[in-house]
């Protein structure tokens, strides 16, 4: 389920190798810390993990989380008591003079911001040992063993004494792609055998770190599409690029500048891709024919058939010769892979016994990925989109999986007016999908907006949903804060009667990271409604 994420794993404790700039959190209640809660809701035998000690978002290296409530016991004990070991690596192109530093400060917070003070002034201890490595190219490797672990401890420390981090612009360092500070090693005792254990991470400050973050979370025996480039969160402003199987999909408002041009190049031979296309992001699509709508092809060969991408096992047939669609959402990838393996978190599982013989209905369903999913996981889905385009689209994924398109149903129109039409006939399905495009419109219904209209499109999907079935409620509207997203979601089932038995909210995957600069704007609520 995961690239090169894992370390070690037994019985007690999970080690991972922690990228650079993980992030994927939304400003939410429900989010949590972006890696803990992402791996409690990828795996059901990680479920009860503990988070025993902390990496700033920006930092790399080894993470330990405990899987067993005697184990966590056991390191709380040993980090309390300082008998563990930590050892980071730093890299800073400031001059260090001295073969050996000891830091200690007092430190504290002060509004948003840590601050390193004088031990005579108020605040909690905080002591570091360094030990200068080698220096190469004007860059110099520093050794840190902090013996406390106050937040941004080694960063403030190396502000203090100097050299601060390469990367670390909030702490005074020169700009870098990355924060140059990496957990390279952590030794304890083991808390079941007793026995010293150290882990270790391989330090990388040269490679992309953005390459290293998908690399890590993505399994390419199962998944061979992801986004490699997130704008402003992978420092391209405005740029997005995907990886479809053998092929490169580049997205902005604009024509490539030479500087994109050239890092399409270099992508194109890191992935041994084909060809590349790039597609202008235009609002006023619909004006436009399919040619001009569509990608356009920068390197290598014209791609003029469909092809087939991977995702989590699932195949999917995609195609740059329908116009501004290619055929599927990547940034949904974790929702469909929820699907298929009946698992949303802890303790919530898509419909209890599994998917087997499940009835699924996928509204606003386009290509019908998630029915495609659904299927492979045994259910029986039913998809409902107001293109007949995409519904023969849809079958032919299901026919890519081995899936006869038959035993399933399509149903051409509006998804307001057949939400009733099922209701009338008294169906009832298991999982109902809402997913709906921020802005559409139709003869029966009119202009539908998400911000205005999600509340009465929940409302009619309860009346579809069996008691005890589970929504999953989504949205791509950027300007939707999460919290009112889930507000009107909640609400709308109360009005109607039902009741919110569980729920999980999601962000979006790691390969669409949220940083300030580039914001959150997918939001999931995955809901058992009884």
């Amino acid at each position: 389920m995961t690239g090169g994420l894992i370390i070690h794993e037994d019985d007690d404790l999970l080690v991972v190798n922690k990228p650079a700039n993980w992030n994927t959190h939304a400003p939410t209640p429900w989010s949590g810390e972006g890696i803990y809660e992402w791996l409690r809701q990828r795996e059901p035998r990680w479920a009860q993990l503990a988070i025993i000690h902390r990496l700033d978002k920006e930092t790399s290296g080894v993470m330990v989380f405990t899987k067993t409530k005697a184990a966590a016991k056991s390191l709380t004990e040993q980090f309390t008591e300082r008998e563990v070991q930590k050892r980071y690596v730093l890299l800073t192109d400031k001059a260090v003079r001295e073969a050996r530093y000891q830091a200690r400060s007092h430190m504290t917070k002060v509004g948003s911001d840590f601050v390193s003070r004088p031990l005579t002034a108020s605040g909690e201890l905080a002591e570091t040992f360094f030990v200068r490595g080698e220096t190469k190219d004007g860059k110099t490797q520093v050794i840190a063993e902090p013996k406390t672990g106050r937040t941004h401890q080694i960063r403030l420390h190396a502000q203090d004494l100097g050299f601060q981090i390469l990367g670390d612009i909030r702490y005074g360092g020169s700009p870098h792609s990355r924060l140059c500070l990496h957990a390279a090693e952590i030794e304890f005792e083991h808390p079941t055998t007793g026995k010293a254990v150290k882990y270790s991470a391989p330090m990388d400050f040269i490679s992309d770190a953005s390459l290293a973050l998908r690399s890590a979370v993505i399994d390419p025996a199962q998944t061979d599409s992801f986004r490699i480039v997130h704008g402003a969160a992978d420092g391209q402003p405005g740029w997005y690029v995907e990886k479809l199987g053998d092929y490169l999909l580049s997205q902005s408002s604009a024509p490539l500048t030479g500087a994109q041009y050239e890092h399409l190049s270099e992508l194109v031979k890191t992935f041994a891709s084909k060809s590349a296309y790039h597609k202008v992001l235009n609002r006023h699509v619909r004006q436009s024919s399919v040619e001009t709508a569509g990608p356009q092809l920068v390197f290598g060969q014209e791609v003029k058939e469909e092809f087939t991408i991977r995702e989590n096992g699932v195949r999917y047939q995609m195609s740059f010769q329908e116009g501004y669609s290619v055929g599927l959402f990547l940034d949904q990838r974790d929702n469909r892979r929820r699907l298929l393996t009946n698992y949303i978190g802890p303790d919530f599982m898509v419909r209890e016994g599994g998917l087997q013989g499940a009835e699924v209905l996928n509204t606003f369903a386009y290509t019908c990925g998630f029915s495609a999913a659904a299927g492979a996981a045994g259910a029986r889905a039913t998809s409902l989109d107001l293109s007949k385009k995409y519904l023969e689209w849809g079958r032919r994924n299901f026919t890519a999986n081995g899936l006869d398109p038959a035993a399933h149903d399509f149903i051409f129109g509006e998804v307001f007016d057949w939400l009733k039409r099922l209701g009338k006939k008294q169906r009832q399905f298991d999982v109902v999908i809402l997913d709906p495009p921020t802005f559409s419109q139709s003869k029966q219904s009119g202009v539908f907006r998400v911000e205005r209209d999600y509340g009465r499109l929940v409302g009619d999907a309860l009346k579809v949903l069996k008691n005890g079935g589970t929504l999953l409620a989504s949205t791509n509207a950027a300007g939707l804060e999460p919290e009112a997203f889930v507000a009107i979601v909640k609400t709308a089932i109360a009005t109607g009667g039902r009741k919110v038995e569980r729920e999980r909210f999601i962000p979006q995957p790691p390969d669409f990271p949220v940083t300030r600069e580039e914001p959150g704007y997918l939001k999931t609520l995955w809901v058992k409604v009884t």
